[in-house]
């Protein structure tokens, strides 16, 4: 009976913090742990160089816009370098014309509103007193506009009192566009050689994919910067010689903004092009105003339903919803830089997706 009971009883077993913890749990926490310092590290310098990271993705897309230019004159015997430097040479001219011109209307303009300034003082005056049925003076404007002196005198004072900060903002901008130029012009003087070079370190597979998405990145980077210089020159052209007929001063100029302003700024550049004319031709007419305002939005439908589906058919193929939807998209991650970059990207993106969907005809029913 007792060796019975003898062989019943459990011996007790020694508890260790082995047989509790897997082996592989202290391992899963140090991975999850590194992972989560590893992303970390990540973010942090993902932050601290955001600067760097805007100036190269700017480059990159501004080679890729110059870069078919650099390719024609190097088919020609030119070599990179000295190719990518006339290229440059030509696109700085442009800019600082259009910057000289564009500098001679703003000092015209604001000598002609001082110059005026009484005589329109008083038309405004006599037009509120017509239509609100009011009993302004001239002395309670220039009541007025002392206020409004006075205050933006206080205002100047304050911002002189920060010029260190607006100094030390200046200088980083300049060096920032300094970088652009200095990296735009590697990215496309050494164009072939940078592009080897990223594919030298992929297998042959992926090689042709970066190679297709790179030239198709190139393709509609600069079809979307020639497209759009196009359709200036035509603004440019034919608003000025509508202003021209109109007699309102400085057509060239308001030409000039017209043209660079409606195709280069997204979504907002046309209204904002539109605005300096009419209110230049305000000062001389309110007729002249009105008409030169029915020019402008006639020439925006002939341009939307004419010109730009004729120009744009070979190089930037793109719904006008889903070019306004990447543009607010780009505003929205990055700014002022991702809604310039926005179309040319998304073009890019679509053109590389479209290559490897393979569409079917829809089946009537």
């Amino acid at each position: 009976m007792s060796e019975e009971a003898d062989e019943t009883v459990d011996v007790p077993r020694r508890i260790t913090v082995q047989s509790i913890i897997p082996a592989w749990l202290p391992r899963a926490y140090l991975m999850a742990a590194v992972t989560v310092a590893g992303i970390v590290i990540t973010f942090w310098s993902l932050a601290k160089l955001q600067g760097l990271l805007t100036v190269l993705v700017i480059s990159l897309f501004l080679a890729f816009a110059i870069e078919p230019a650099v390719n024609w004159l190097a088919a020609r015997g030119w070599k990179r370098g000295l190719a990518t430097g006339a290229v440059f040479v030509i696109v700085l001219v442009v800019i600082v014309g259009f910057l000289w011109t564009m500098g001679g209307l703003i000092v015209d303009q604001v000598t002609s509103l001082i110059r005026n300034a009484p005589h329109n003082t008083e038309d405004a005056v006599a037009w509120i007193n017509s239509t609100f049925h009011t009993d302004l003076s001239g002395a309670d404007i220039t009541e007025r506009a002392s206020e409004l002196s006075s205050s933006l005198e206080k205002w100047v004072v304050g911002l002189a009192g920060d010029v260190w900060g607006i100094g030390t903002t200046a200088l980083g901008v300049l060096f920032q566009g300094l970088g652009v130029l200095l990296f735009t012009y590697y990215f496309a003087a050494d164009g072939p050689r940078f592009r080897n070079a990223v594919c030298s370190v992929l297998p042959p597979k992926r090689q042709r994919h970066v190679l297709r998405a790179w030239d198709i990145a190139v393709e509609k980077t600069g079809g979307y910067l020639y497209s759009r210089a196009l359709l200036a020159l035509c603004s440019a052209v034919a608003h000025y010689a509508a202003m021209r007929i109109l007699g309102i001063p400085s057509a060239f100029a308001l030409a000039l903004w017209v043209g660079v302003v409606s195709q280069f700024i997204p979504t907002v550049g046309t209204y904002l092009a539109g605005a300096l004319p009419v209110l230049v031709a305000l000062s001389q007419s309110s007729s002249t105003a009105l008409w030169i305002l029915g020019f402008i939005v006639v020439y925006q439908q002939f341009e939307n339903y004419v010109l730009q589906p004729r120009i744009t058919a070979t190089t930037l193929d793109m719904h006008p919803a889903v070019a306004f939807g990447a543009v607010l998209a780009g505003a929205a991650l990055f700014g002022a830089t991702g809604a310039l970059l926005a179309i040319p990207v998304t073009a890019t993106a679509q053109a590389f997706v479209g290559a490897y969907i393979r569409r079917y005809d829809v089946a009537q029913s």
